[in-house]
């Protein structure tokens, strides 16, 4: 082997220690405005890679910013909301450098209510904004009345509670709440029916204790109760805490981030904290709703393949056969997803096992060698949104990422002096 090799094993034996040494805690809640670093008045943040000019705002991430307008109050009708868009009187940003998510489109805006997870080994932070539920939302386009209804209560009724509740019980540790769901069920992307669960059970005696009037503590448990899908939200900035907490190690070669624009998918590794290395986004595979098919489809996008980077959603389909028929995967397929992923990282999760094989880890540490070397790509869940703003999701499936990405990663790390 020769000393570049060694150098960049022993560098990725650092990140690998970092990986798993890795403990988000939900610390607060806040507006963004007072929280994500370097968040404009007039700024939204979006999923992906940062775009590379109006050419690349899709339908369904015009719908999100004319929604988010309209929630903000810097436009009264949606008309004029994309008028502000088109003449640049908007600023469109990438969500994960400002340290945030945008999960499907993004929209995060200065008023919206953001998650803080802090990573305990090292004290880096991550952000993500409320989950809004299935169907339609801010998130996959929509701005009808009822989405932006629901955003305003999320963020003056649902968000001041739970903020006081956070407060109070001193933050939550997400990695057992993850941990665990993955023995229940979910894979933490797609699914979140035991995770949310277990959030809630852990929440809901610090919500009771609130001096909010009864009733509205009702209204929000019962709303958290019968949102499946709220812990994504969660997961996200977790996975983003421990993976941004990997990064900056010269000669690294391990994926830490994994995300896509609606125009270009794009990875960031170790060696590169701050370089994305991008390609066209790839097809999704899977299944629609009842009168929708790929011609309607929004090209692939969003910031939730973070889950994937640390070893979660598609990586942990196995833990999930549940998701087969959502997914548009035969059942007995589900553990060939898992399986195929192993040959591509740097090892298993000693925390986060998968029961259907083993209770062996999640593959975790996606190493841009292997992937080059073998042609496998990752592959990562997605939601399918229509291509034109306002509709919402007509589906969901999965991508196989584009290989150019990795190759163009490991051909600069193998060029790079890092002395």
């Amino acid at each position: 082997m020769s000393q570049a090799q060694l150098r960049i094993d022993a560098a990725n034996a650092e990140v690998w220690r970092r990986i798993v040494a890795g403990r988000p805690r939900l610390v607060d809640l806040r507006p963004a405005r007072e929280v994500v670093p370097g968040l404009g008045e007039r700024t939204v943040l979006h999923a992906g890679p940062p775009l590379a000019g109006p050419h690349e705002i899709s339908g369904a991430l015009r719908g999100t910013v004319i929604g988010a307008a309209l929630y903000e109050g810097w436009a009264e009708t949606s008309e004029a909301a994309a008028r502000l868009l088109d003449a640049g009187a908007i600023e469109l940003a990438s969500a994960h450098e400002h340290g945030a998510l945008g999960t499907y489109a993004g929209g995060i805006s200065p008023s919206a209510p953001v998650f803080v997870v802090r990573n305990e080994a090292f004290g880096n932070l991550a952000y993500n904004n409320l989950n809004e539920g299935r169907g339609q939302a801010l998130r996959y386009g929509c701005y009808d009345a009822a989405t932006l209804g629901r955003l305003r209560w999320l963020e003056r009724v649902l968000a001041p509670l739970l903020a006081d509740a956070i407060r109070a019980a001193g933050g939550f540790d997400l990695l057992p709440i993850i941990a665990q769901a993955l023995h229940m069920g979910d894979e933490c992307h797609s699914r979140h029916k035991a995770a949310s669960a277990l959030f809630v059970n852990q929440l809901a005696p610090y919500v009771a204790a609130g001096a909010d009037p009864a009733a509205r503590r009702a209204e929000a448990l019962a709303w958290l109760a019968a949102n499946e899908i709220f812990f994504l939200n969660l997961t996200m900035p977790a996975c983003k805490a421990i993976l941004d907490a990997a990064a900056g190690v010269p000669g690294a070669s391990v994926v830490t981030c994994m995300a896509r624009n609606g125009a270009r998918f794009g990875i960031r590794i170790s060696a590169f904290p701050d370089r994305w290395f991008t390609a066209p986004v790839a097809p999704v595979e899977g299944a629609y709703f009842e009168g929708y098919g790929p011609a309607d489809a929004n090209p692939d996008l969003g910031d939730s393949a973070i889950t994937e980077t640390l070893g979660l959603g598609a990586f942990a389909l196995a833990a999930a056969p549940a998701l087969a028929r959502y997914m548009g995967v035969a059942p007995g397929e589900v553990a060939q997803f898992t399986e195929r992923m192993y040959p591509l990282v740097l090892g298993e999760h000693p925390d986060l096992t998968i029961p259907a094989l083993g209770y062996r880890g999640v593959p975790t540490g996606i190493d841009v060698r292997r992937v080059a070397t073998s042609g496998v790509t990752p592959v990562t869940n997605s939601g399918l949104a229509h291509r034109a703003g306002g509709i919402g999701q007509i589906g969901a499936g999965y991508v196989w990422t584009p290989l150019a990405c990795y190759e163009a990663a490991a051909a600069a790390l193998e060029t790079q002096d890092f002395g």
